[in-house]
């Protein structure tokens, strides 16, 4: 149910926590016909199923992983050790993030937070909050992050939780100029005549087609080709760009490939007239 929030461990397969009672560690042995036995001190030999010897840890780098994404730090930084159970994660929008294992750790050898401190950005520290801790532990330059109750585990990812259960307010991102012909620096966003819910955003998938045909200028390709280019896995461009909804952001991609790429199903051949160089 925890997927890659955890793992396989390695475990002393001469004695094992008893499977009734949960209780006292037993000596394993055969029974003689295969199988295997626990000697529990209190509960006698009893049956051992494979699954009681198995054992699961926390997948420490899924942890890191999944911090990062849920404070949007910038993939481009990555995750260094900078100690004995603590990480600099890197740096989100309000400035640099510390993944530390202990509090204690940080609290009695405040010293090691020094070196991360930035001008105009505060320092986040993230630890385990220990639940005898009801004070602030650091500085008041420092934000503290307690694990347990900033942040939430679903699915297969880690959210945010942000003061009061309320996610901080995002900057509005001012549209991407268009570079190429309609299409921004990165693909990501495009710009189509008669779209009144202006720029339209496109997912990586769909940027990476666009850009091909685009550097394609024109010229028809096979839409086999297009999606070995792109390096996706879909069979054909049109299957990226189906209108998941009525709204404008589900159905813009769709627009916008209706608006700018030319086909021929028979053939099986796309291209982009306005990509065309003169």
């Amino acid at each position: 149910m925890l997927g890659s929030a955890i793992k396989a461990a390695p475990v002393n397969q001469q004695y094992v926590l008893c499977p009734h009672c949960n209780l006292h560690r037993g000596q394993v042995v055969g029974d003689g016909k295969g199988g295997r036995l626990c000697q529990c001190p209190e509960c006698g030999p009893v049956q051992i199923e494979p699954q009681d010897l198995a054992a699961v840890v926390l997948n420490e780098d899924w942890l890191r992983q999944k911090l990062r994404l849920a404070l949007e730090i910038n993939s481009r930084d990555g995750i260094d050790q900078v100690g004995p159970g603590i990480w600099r994660l890197g740096d989100a929008r309000q400035g640099p993030v510390i993944l530390a294992r202990s509090l204690s750790t940080l609290v009695r050898a405040p010293a090691i937070l020094d070196g991360f401190r930035v001008k105009g950005a505060s320092l986040r520290v993230i630890t385990p909050k220990p639940m005898d801790q009801t004070a602030h532990p650091f500085t008041a330059d420092i934000e503290w992050l307690p694990l347990q109750e900033r942040f939430a585990f679903y699915g297969d990812g880690i959210s945010f939780i942000a003061p009061q259960g309320h996610r901080p307010e995002e900057t509005p991102r001012e549209p991407a100029k268009p570079v190429y012909g309609p299409f921004s620096s990165d693909f990501r966003q495009v710009t189509i005549p008669g779209w009144p819910h202006g720029p339209i955003r496109l997912s990586k998938g769909q940027a990476a087609v666009m850009r091909v045909l685009w550097e394609c200028n024109g010229e028809p390709l096979l839409g086999e080709r297009i999606m070995t280019r792109a390096e996706s896995s879909s069979a054909k461009p049109s299957d990226l760009f189906k209108a998941r909804s009525k709204s404008p952001e589900a159905n813009g991609p769709h627009a916008a490939y209706i608006a700018l790429v030319s086909t021929k199903q028979r053939e099986g051949i796309y291209w982009m007239k306005c990509a065309k160089k003169l």
